[in-house]
C-alpha cells in the first residue's frame, strides 16, 4: 500500500465540491490509510475508517504543532503574520501549552453557560428573519446564517461587528484552499489587515473593559501573566474565526441537506423535537470540515499497519470516516432520526472542539427557526446551481430560497 501513488483531491472541481462522497466511498473501501494530494498541493496520508480516526485522534505521537511537520511547505506557505502570531493559537499546540490556554476559555463555554445564551440567540433569529420574512425570498447564508454565529460570538467576546464584512473577506481570503496556491500577497495583505483590526480592539477592550471573554483574556496577559502578546492575539483570532466559519456552513449545510431531502424537511417540521438528533446527523452526513483535521507525526507511526513517517502530515479523513458503514448504518442516507451518532466531526481527545455546545445551540435555533417561521421552504435555484465553498471548510456559498412571506413569529 505504501508504494500506491497519491490520489489527488480535486479541489478546483465543481463536481467534486458538489459531492466528494463518491471519491471519498472509494478511498476508503481501498484501504484505511492511503496517501494524497491534499489543498495547496501538499502530500498526507488519509485515515479513511472510522475506529482508526477515534483512535489517531487521541495518539500523542500524532502533534497538532505544524512546527512538527518535515514538509517546509507547510510553513512556508503561511503568511508571515501567521507564521509570527498565530502559531501561538491553542488549535496548534500541545500540552502542556495546549492544556494552559483551554483552561483560560474553557469556562466560557460550558454547557451551562452556554445554555443560557439561548434567549438571546433566538432573539438575534427572530430579527434576521424579521428583514426577509415579508419579501418571500433571502439567501440564507448571507442574509440569516452568516450573521447569526457573527453576531453571538462578536457579543461573548465584546466585540463590535459593524465591521463583519471586512472580517468575512478577510477570513474567506485567509482560509479558502483548492489545489492551486493562492496569491501570497493577498492572503499576506489579508493577515495584516485582521492583525491590525484584532490589535485595535484588543486595546479598545483594555481601556473599556467589561463582562466578557475578552476581558477576561486581556486580564490574564496584563495582571496575570498566564499569556503571552502572541497567545493573546492568537487566542482572541481563533475564538472570532472557529467562533463563527464553521457554524456557517452547519446551519446552511444543514439547511441545504433537508431542501435536497423533503421527506426529512417534511418530519423535522411534523417532530421538532427531533431537532437535537438533526444537527448530529447534519455533522455526520456533510460536516462542516472536509476531509478532516490536520495532524502530524512526531515519530514513525503504524496505523492499520501501515508506516507514516516521522514528520509526515496525516489528515484524520472524518468526513470520510463518518460514512463508514462498519460503524454507521445506511452510512450514505440521511436520517434525522438516527439516535447513535458518535460522529468524528467536532474531533475527538483532548482538542475536541471547545465550541461545540454553542454550535449545537446555533443549529437548533437557526434551523428551528427557519423551519418554523418560513412555510412552503424551497430552492429559488435548481439544485445544480448551488456552489460550495472550496477548501477543507465546507458549506454552501449561497442559498438562494424562496417561501411564503409572512410576518412576525406567533
Amino acid at each position: 500500500m505504501n508504494e500506491e501513488p497519491p490520489v489527488l483531491l480535486p479541489y478546483s472541481d465543481p463536481a467534486f465540491l458538489a459531492d466528494p462522497f463518491p471519491l471519498y466511498r472509494r478511498l476508503r473501501e481501498e484501504g484505511p490509510v492511503r496517501r494524497a494530494v491534499i489543498a495547496g498541493g501538499l502530500d498526507a496520508w488519509l485515515v479513511t475508517r472510522y475506529d482508526d480516526g477515534l483512535a489517531a485522534l487521541s495518539d500523542p505521537r500524532l502533534s497538532s504543532d505544524v512546527r512538527d511537520a518535515a514538509d517546509p511547505r507547510l510553513t512556508g506557505q503561511l503568511p508571515r503574520f501567521e507564521r509570527e502570531s498565530m502559531m501561538s493559537s491553542m488549535l496548534r499546540s500541545d500540552p502542556p501549552d495546549h492544556t494552559r490556554l483551554r483552561r483560560l476559555v474553557s469556562k466560557a463555554f460550558t454547557a451551562r453557560r452556554v445554555a443560557g445564551l439561548r434567549p438571546r440567540v433566538q432573539e438575534i433569529a427572530d430579527g434576521l428573519l424579521d428583514k426577509v420574512a415579508p419579501a418571500g425570498r433571502a439567501d440564507l447564508v448571507a442574509d440569516f446564517a452568516l450573521p447569526l454565529p457573527v453576531t453571538v460570538i462578536g457579543e461573548l467576546l465584546g466585540v463590535p461587528v459593524d465591521e463583519q464584512d471586512d472580517f468575512q473577506r478577510w477570513t474567506d481570503a485567509m482560509l479558502v484552499r483548492d489545489e492551486h496556491l493562492p496569491d501570497p500577497a493577498v492572503v499576506d495583505q489579508a493577515w495584516r489587515r485582521m492583525h491590525a483590526y484584532l490589535t485595535e480592539h484588543l486595546e479598545a477592550k483594555r481601556a473599556r473593559p467589561g463582562d466578557d471573554l475578552l476581558s477576561a483574556l486581556i486580564s490574564a496577559h496584563d495582571e496575570e501573566r498566564r499569556l503571552s502578546d502572541d497567545e493573546l492575539l492568537a487566542m482572541t483570532f481563533l475564538l472570532l474565526v472557529a467562533g463563527y466559519i464553521t457554524t456557517v456552513n452547519l446551519i446552511g449545510g444543514g439547511i441545504a441537506a433537508l431542501l435536497a431531502h423533503p421527506e426529512q424537511l417534511s418530519l423535522l417540521r411534523e417532530r421538532p423535537e427531533l431537532l437535537p438528533d438533526a444537527i448530529e446527523e447534519f455533522l455526520r452526513y456533510d460536516g462542516p470540515v472536509s476531509p478532516g483535521i490536520a495532524r502530524f507525526a512526531r515519530e514513525d507511526v503504524e496505523i492499520a499497519g501501515v508506516t507514516i513517517p516521522r514528520g509526515a502530515t496525516v489528515l484524520v479523513a472524518s468526513a470520510i470516516a463518518d460514512r463508514d458503514p462498519a460503524r454507521f448504518t445506511d452510512p450514505d442516507t440521511l436520517d434525522v432520526t438516527r439516535g447513535d451518532n458518535g460522529h468524528l466531526a467536532f474531533g475527538h481527545g483532548i482538542h475536541y472542539c471547545l465550541g461545540a455546545p454553542l454550535a449545537r445551540l446555533e443549529g437548533r435555533i437557526a434551523i428551528g427557526t427557519v423551519l418554523r417561521r418560513l412555510p412552503d421552504l424551497a430552492l429559488a435555484v435548481p439544485p445544480a446551481a448551488l456552489t460550495r465553498r472550496p477548501g477543507a471548510l465546507r458549506g454552501p456559498a449561497r442559498l438562494p430560497v424562496m417561501f411564503t412571506p409572512g410576518g412576525r413569529p406567533a
